[in-house]
């Protein structure tokens, strides 16, 4: 039987084509199996092995976890077992020709059937290498299914998909620009599991947005692009001068509290001799994964870079560095991922004025800034959870000492104008539990 045809077809219709040969076949996989015999499936043996040779998988994976997303009938779920790999292999559907594959084989692969939006490190674990191979234009939410499969990835996520051409949209230039057609019913080849269609641009943005560190266009071929996506930065071979990290803070917050379940973003400050600096110059990373930064400014005479908080961090504190260029990485700052920030009692020990630092003072004539040393603060206080009120009222927090020996750490706020003279009460809160409130004299 002959390939298909664009020509007699469309730039759409070989779909039509394949689904008929795996209907006559059985298989959409090929597979050649221990006795020599050979089953013919949709997709040619020989189509196969040069679609995975697109990536930098080793021939031996002996010790490596493996997830195979989308394993269909299952060829690469039991090549990178073949390899020496501890593979898990999921689908939506249970499949009963991967059973029939897995029995002869006598494989080991860990079959289940789950969809891709369930998939976390909470469920399933955290893999060396992730497959996701023909899956994302079926997906009607791939940005967000790509942020699945980095979590999942401690290594290399090797991603496939079909992806729009000037063929398919001549005069358009979709190969040049990262847009994106939508499916709705069955206009993709004649199935309605069809979604969506990325220019190559679109899905190199994708898996960068996803949070992934480096992102490799590897090859095009007949349909699809195949990109390996790397969750760490390359190692220079010799590292020059390292930046100094002054600050690492949340995007919005200002706090050093991140959740792993939302789309939180980290902001590093540092100094660095580089006169000019790019998104491709800065090589952030929090946990040991790095992420592409999506803005990166000279702001009050240091550099700043805003990046992606690693999907897939382990609950708990993370170090922070940075490199740029072929740097060396800069010391370290810590944030904390999703840990609660207990607190049993909170006592405000003394309250100054932040300028004259006169105790249970403050001179409205010096300026509006309050000092707070508070006890019992847990280690992940920041500015965010930690809350002030003057009278009930909350006031901005604008800094949360870092943890020291010592147990009460400072806390300062700032007084709101259009506060009256006279004696007023201070209290700080961090979640359900407040502190007595303690007096102070605002004079001026």
């Amino acid at each position: 039987m002959s390939s298909p045809s664009k020509t007699d077809f469309g730039p759409f219709n070989y779909v039509r084509r394949w689904d008929e040969w795996r209907s006559e076949r059985g298989f959409w996989h090929s597979f050649e199996l221990p006795d020599g015999k050979l089953i013919r499936g949709a997709n040619p043996l020989e189509g196969q092995k040069r679609r995975l040779a697109q990536f930098p998988i080793p021939d031996r994976l002996d010790g490596k976890r493996v997830l195979d997303i989308g394993a269909w009938d299952g060829w690469f779920s039991f090549e990178m077992e073949r390899r020496g790999a501890d593979v898990m292999a999921i689908d939506c559907w249970d499949n009963p020709r991967f059973h029939e594959i897995h029995e002869i084989l006598r494989s080991r692969v860990d079959y289940r059937q789950l969809d891709v939006y369930e998939l976390t490190p909470e469920r399933i674990g955290r893999f060396d290498i992730v497959l996701f191979l023909g899956v994302l234009y079926h997906l009607k939410h791939p940005l967000l299914a790509l942020e699945r499969v980095c979590a999942l990835t401690t290594d290399l996520a090797a991603v496939d998909s079909f992806i729009l051409r000037e063929e398919h949209r001549p005069g358009t230039a979709v190969d040049q620009r990262p847009v994106m057609e939508f499916y709705e019913t069955d206009e993709f080849g004649g199935q309605t599991d069809n979604w969506v269609g990325p220019s190559l641009p679109c899905l190199l943005a994708f898996c960068r947005t996803a949070g992934f560190a480096r992102v490799e266009w590897r090859s095009t071929l007949e349909h699809s692009a195949c990109i390996a996506c790397h969750r760490r930065w390359e190692e220079p071979e010799t590292a020059g001068e390292p930046p100094v990290l002054r600050d690492v803070f949340h995007h919005t917050n200002f706090g050093i509290n991140f959740r792993s379940d939302a789309d939180d973003y980290l902001v590093v400050s540092f100094e660095s001799q580089a006169k000019r600096l790019g998104i491709e110059d800065v090589k952030p990373e929090a946990g040991g994964f790095g992420v592409r930064p999506i803005e990166v400014a000279r702001r009050d005479q240091q550099w700043q870079a805003k990046f992606k908080l690693p999907p897939g961090l382990k609950s708990g504190w993370q170090d922070v560095t940075v490199r740029t260029g072929s740097s060396g990485r800069s010391g370290a700052l810590r944030i904390a991922v999703d840990m609660p920030a207990p607190a049993d009692t909170l006592v405000v020990g003394s309250v100054c004025d932040g300028k004259t630092w006169k105790p249970n003072e403050i001179d409205l004539n010096q300026g509006d800034s309050i000092a707070i040393w508070i006890a019992g603060l847990p280690e992940n206080a920041d500015k965010n959870n930690v809350r002030a009120f003057l009278d009930g009222k909350r006031i901005a927090v604008l800094y949360v000492e870092p943890p020291k020996a010592k147990d009460a750490r400072q806390v300062n706020a700032a007084l709101p104008s259009g506060v009256p003279p006279g004696m007023r009460e201070v209290t700080v809160s961090l979640g359900t539990v407040v502190s007595d409130p303690a007096s102070v004299r605002v004079v001026g």
